[in-house]
């Protein structure tokens, strides 16, 4: 009975935490509809949206800043759930995309197709997350096999230390790569790679929109494994989970999640440690209530970060991924001093 009831508080707890941040990311959304150099007033966005509204603001609107809120809010949702299911596959809480070097590999292979073509300007928009799941899947295969031991399995520690090497690695080349670019080809780069959600009209948002109405319900309907997993290999492995057949798939939506996010909003750090952090302060370790404030968290901190960085210098626009580094840095070192081992 007793058990009964805490979880049951527990999911109560959860409801309405979900429900409070879907209301935050919804105020999110109308102030971010409002922000920008050419301003239009909550009245007039209600306008707008019911098509009572000018063709300047249509076009602002519809064909500027709608697209790139909802590519704001997907790739929060897929780097932040990313993280989670690598902090909790590896037992890691300083796991993510960004500083085990999967972004880093999802960038470098959108990087090479524009130093191989360099008469384009960017990779298609539908060609672009493949380009980067084959840099991301190749990159996590490599910091798998090295940070694997025989008969010792993987190292949480081991694990991160090897992320951050490759990752370092990987990022020298896509600058060597960069310095060759010709000088069209090196504003998109460099815009890309400090993550200004450059890619934000409707083509990336329906090139986008798959991967993440595919990826997170099956990540969803492995929270229970992701519980197993992240507490004690021997206790899922005797309840008949099969860890390196589970471990594989969860990876493999991991990688897909974040090299999708990246290849369409550019290199966004941090969310991936921040969102699972936030949630499993909120609600508990339990992923089945975890990864859905995981995803909305996440979804709120790339919209924010991309509104104020539209808003706080007038002359100019600060890419999102900075606004969320200036926060991501000073928590990741917080996190790492708290660890132990």
């Amino acid at each position: 009975m007793d058990i009964d009831h805490f979880s049951h508080k527990r999911k109560s707890r959860s409801v309405r935490l979900i429900l409070l941040f879907a209301v935050l990311l919804l105020v999110g959304f109308v102030l971010s509809l409002n922000t920008g150099p050419y301003s239009i007033g909550p009245f007039e966005v209600l306008q707008t949206l019911l098509g009572e509204g000018s063709k300047k603001q249509s076009l602002v609107l519809f064909e500027l800043r709608l697209p790139r809120m909802v590519i704001a809010v997907m790739i929060g949702a897929g780097l932040a759930v990313s993280g989670a299911i690598l902090q909790g596959i590896s037992r890691n809480g300083l796991s993510d995309p960004g500083i085990l070097g999967i972004s880093s590999g999802a960038g470098l292979a959108v990087l090479l197709f524009v130093s191989l073509y360099p008469a384009t300007n960017m990779a298609p928009p539908f060609l672009m997350p493949f380009l980067a799941l084959i840099g991301a899947t190749a990159t996590a295969g490599i910091i798998y096999m090295l940070a694997y031991k025989k008969g010792h399995g993987i190292s949480p520690t081991r694990l991160l230390l090897t992320g951050i090497a490759v990752g370092a690695g990987l990022s020298a080349i896509s600058i060597i790569l960069t310095l060759q670019l010709n000088p069209r080809n090196l504003e998109f780069v460099v815009t890309w790679q400090m993550g200004s959600l450059w890619g934000s009209n409707w083509k990336f948002v329906l090139a986008l929109l798959p991967w993440m109405v595919i990826l997170l319900p099956y990540v969803y309907r492995k929270a229970n494994v992701l519980n197993l997993l992240s507490m004690n290999e021997h206790i899922a492995a005797s309840l008949g989970v099969s860890l390196q057949r589970e471990r594989l798939a969860l990876m493999t939506g991991a990688v897909g999640l974040a090299a999708s996010s990246v290849a369409t909003g550019g290199g966004i750090g941090f969310i991936g440690l921040l969102g699972p952090h936030i949630a499993r302060r909120l609600v508990g370790p339990q992923h089945q209530y975890m990864l859905p404030i995981t995803a909305l968290v996440g979804s709120l901190l790339v919209l924010a970060g991309d509104t104020i960085g539209r808003s706080i210098m007038p002359a100019t626009e600060v890419p999102a991924g900075i606004v969320i580094s200036l926060i991501g840095g000073p928590y990741f070192l917080y996190l790492l001093i708290r660890t132990k081992g």
